[in-house]
């Protein structure tokens, strides 16, 4: 953003890193930088994932959570905000930033379970 705002002329650009990956990818490798493997079982809807070691539910869908007007594929083209800004879409790579926030929601949680044993009375 701060490229655009530096632009000259306003003009329009895609943000994006030109790459597409599947929510099942992404669920994929956020799980394994957690050192959990997902075991896939069912089709489309029914489709659910399973921790690999201990059999457990971790991924089943929801189509309450559809969106009726997404459509199939989504695939940014960053070119204009490359050759126009000098943008870098790939300063960090998808798996940098699966990496990333899975460090910081790992942290997320330990802070969260300390507030709440804290508020529980519990020493900690």
């Amino acid at each position: 953003m701060w490229l655009m705002l530096q632009h000259d002329k306003p003009d329009d650009f895609v943000i994006a890193t030109g790459e597409q990956h599947t929510v099942r990818d992404f669920t994929e490798k956020a799980f394994k930088e957690n050192g959990i493997n997902v075991r896939w079982e069912g089709k489309g809807v029914d489709e659910k994932g399973y921790d690999a070691k201990t059999g457990k539910l971790l991924v089943s869908i929801n189509p309450k959570w559809f969106r009726p007007t997404d459509v199939d594929n989504l695939w940014g083209d960053p070119t204009k905000a490359k050759t126009v800004l000098g943008w870098n879409p790939q300063k960090t790579s998808y798996e940098e930033l699966i990496h990333i926030m899975s460090i910081h929601d790992r942290e997320l949680a330990k802070q969260e379970r300390i507030l709440k044993e804290a508020s529980n009375g519990k020493e900690f």
